[in-house]
Parts: structure tokens; C-alpha cells; sequence
């Protein structure tokens, strides 16, 4: 698989930890977004298979960058995982409402992490 991973969080913290624990999955590029808005744009160029999408952000959340890289026909494929440090049941229902596949939630672990990127490179392949 070459396809293209993009790691949307507005902790660098987070984005670091995803990205170097997926460097070598897969034959995965993988990308690097900080903000919703940010997430967007670089999502209308790469085309991403799978997108880690934090939840909350300051500028846009990730329910509603979500919702906008559903309803862009480049983007409207990709699997979403939204990151979450919260396990209430509004947030995940909002989340679901605007398209996420599943969720993942932080504290995770990198072998987790690592399985799921596998299981979904699977399945796609």
C-alpha cells in the first residue's frame, strides 16, 4: 500500500508520537495537519486513506472538519479515525453524525495504533 496518512492534532505532542510510531507501516506517507482549517487544505491535495482527527481544536473541531471532508469528493473516501480524550456519549454521537469511521480514544497505545493501521491496510488492499 502507498497511500497517505494524515495525522490532524493540534498537539504537536500527539502528532509526533502517531507519526513516529507509523513511519515505517506499510509503505504509509504520512503528513502532518494542526488545525481543522489546516487539515482541509492539505487533505484537497494528498488525497489521504486515513485520517487521525482530534477531536477537539481550537479553530474547528473535528466533528466539523469531518462533516467538510465528507462532503468533498476527495476526501469524502477516507477513513477517519477521530482521537478523542473524551468517551462521553454526545461527543461520539456528534462525531459519528458527521461521518467519523471509528474512534481511538488518548491515551492510546502505539502497538494499538499500530494494529489498526495494519488491520485497515488490509482491508483495503
Amino acid at each position: 500500500m502507498n497511500g497517505t496518512i494524515l495525522v490532524v492534532d493540534d498537539d504537536p505532542g500527539i502528532r509526533r508520537l502517531i507519526t513516529a510510531t507509523l513511519r515505517d507501516v506499510g509503505g504509509f506517507r504520512i503528513e502532518e495537519a494542526g488545525s481543522g482549517l489546516q487539515a482541509l487544505e492539505t487533505a484537497a491535495g494528498l488525497r489521504p486513506e486515513i485520517v487521525f482527527l482530534d477531536y477537539e481544536m481550537p479553530d474547528l473541531d473535528g466533528a466539523e472538519t469531518c462533516r467538510r471532508l465528507r462532503s468533498d469528493p476527495v476526501t469524502a473516501d477516507a477513513t477517519i479515525i477521530m482521537l478523542t480524550g473524551m468517551s462521553d456519549a454526545p461527543a461520539q454521537d456528534r462525531a459519528v453524525d458527521a461521518g467519523a469511521d471509528m474512534f481511538l480514544t488518548k491515551p492510546f497505545s502505539p502497538l494499538h495504533l499500530l494494529t489498526l493501521v495494519d488491520e485497515l491496510g488490509d482491508r483495503d488492499a
